[in-house]
């Protein structure tokens, strides 16, 4: 680690292993690659291996002008488009903002976490600021009459902390050999694992001609601000094949959804599942009447502030006991739960009259995105985790007539509770040639060993013959 403080501000030099493969990614173990790292500190905007902060360099806004070219004919033969940088989603109307998003996903896909109203209670709150390690870098393509065609939710990072793709023995191998790994260029929702566009466009004719732009900006960006490298982390799979075609390494890998398969109630869902299965999840509901606690289900203006207390107190057990790191700030609750309102779920336990748990989860077009866990932490309740985590959300699917739950990153004992593995996108696009190839190697390696993983975990799952 004292080597990598003296050269984590060395100016990059020209790869000095081109063909050959650092011994970091050579030796890295699937286990190694998809678990949690190590490194389990405080964030914050430091270059890794040194307390000094590393300011950023001033950078012009623009990104250039292109010309775009109409198809149909009523289209005008071409439209100028001015692309550029802004350092705040403040500095786009949440209409504008919201439009792009909405249309990249179509209502039925709706997806919470790309709105204006969730991006900006992360800025506001202090959540995903300069400070934390994680500057906005927003990109914004806008035509001659002001109007905003498509936006790219980007992130320069001086860390991997908080993205749940880990790239740590990435950062590892550049040090080892005298590179610069941080800063970097980060798209994605901070600090969500959920799939969703990254690329978020207008529905027009320009569309298509609008997201290759964007890409070509974003990798643009990522030579004129001399990153290593830029990382588009769960992307949707359509976006995840496109980017391939634009020079991006591919990399997989599994979370745990829980299928709505038309179930009229949470019974309904038992019966597909194997008879032991059915017997412990039965059982472990029952704990919960037993222990004299209530569960109950509260959205939009139904949670109180003080609910929003009570939760960044559940949370910040969680993540110190976890030896996590709390990445949001009792503010962005508050901000968020305002602006997100219907969107949001919250599950609550009490104890009589005392809030001791709660589960929070965002309602998107489709799907019922189950986030963040907390207790009280002076007591313990059997089986209240999986209740209010996992069977409360199922309940809520089937109620709300979703597809799917979504119990976020890591957890192989929700696969037995009805949740099964899925796969899930990364795309990376490496500056340096040498440092390129022996990640791509490693990424193929490590494809293999994750669809093995998976395969053994289906085989393995909790439902009846037939039932997948």
């Amino acid at each position: 680690m004292a080597m990598a403080a003296v050269v984590c501000y060395c100016k990059p030099s020209p790869s000095p292993f081109l063909g050959q493969f650092p011994s970091q990614l050579r030796n890295l173990s699937s286990k190694q690659s998809i678990g949690n790292s190590v490194h389990a500190t405080t964030i914050n905007a430091i270059f890794w291996g040194s307390k000094k902060v590393v300011e950023p360099q001033e950078m012009d806004p623009s990104l250039g002008d292109y010309t775009l070219t109409g198809s149909g004919p009523e289209e005008v033969t071409t439209k100028k488009v001015s692309l550029s940088v802004v350092s705040s989603i403040s500095d786009i109307s949440s209409n504008d903002w919201d439009a792009c998003a909405l249309d990249a996903t179509g209502p039925e896909k709706f997806n919470p976490f790309l709105t204006h109203g969730f991006l900006s209670s992360l800025e506001e709150s202090g959540s995903a600021v300069k400070k934390t390690g994680w500057i906005p870098r927003h990109i914004v393509a806008q035509d001659e009459c002001e109007s905003i065609l498509g936006v790219v939710p980007l992130y320069l990072k001086s860390h991997s902390y908080g993205e749940y793709v880990f790239d740590h023995s990435w950062a590892d191998a550049y040090y080892s050999y005298g590179s610069r790994y941080y800063p970097k260029l980060q798209c994605c929702v901070p600090f969500t694992p959920v799939t969703g566009q990254r690329v978020l466009v207008r529905n027009s004719s320009y569309k298509d001609q609008v997201f290759d732009i964007l890409v070509s900006a974003l990798k643009d960006l990522a030579t004129k601000s001399q990153v290593s490298s830029l990382h588009i982390t769960f992307p949707s799979e359509s976006e995840w094949h496109k980017m391939k075609e634009k020079g991006f390494l591919q990399r997989i890998g599994m979370q745990y959804h829980w299928k709505n398969r038309n179930y009229e109630n949470f019974d309904e869902f038992l019966m597909d599942m194997k008879q032991s299965k059915r017997k412990n999840i039965r059982q472990e509901r029952k704990k919960i009447s037993t222990q004299n606690l209530t569960i109950k289900r509260l959205r939009g203006h139904e949670i109180k502030a003080r609910h929003w207390d009570s939760f960044y107190n559940f949370y910040r057990n969680t993540t110190d006991n976890k030896w996590g790191t709390a990445y949001l700030t009792r503010d962005f609750f508050h901000n968020m739960g305002s602006k997100m309102g219907d969107h949001v779920l919250l599950v609550i336990a009490e104890d009589g009259d005392e809030l001791v748990a709660g589960a929070l989860n965002l309602i998107g077009g489709d799907t019922l995105f189950g986030r963040l866990w907390g207790c009280h932490p002076r007591v313990y309740y059997p089986s209240l985790h999986f209740e209010a985590c996992y069977y409360q959300a199922i309940e809520a699917a089937i109620e709300l007539n979703l597809d799917k739950v979504e119990a976020g990153a890591q957890g192989e004992h929700k696969i037995q509770r009805g949740y099964l593995p899925v796969t899930t996108y990364s795309c990376h696009y490496i500056l340096d040639e040498g440092f390129r190839n022996s990640i791509e190697d490693f990424l193929v390696r490590e494809t293999t060993q994750v669809k093995l993983v998976m395969k053994l975990l289906q085989d393995s799952g909790p439902f009846k013959d037939g039932i997948h």
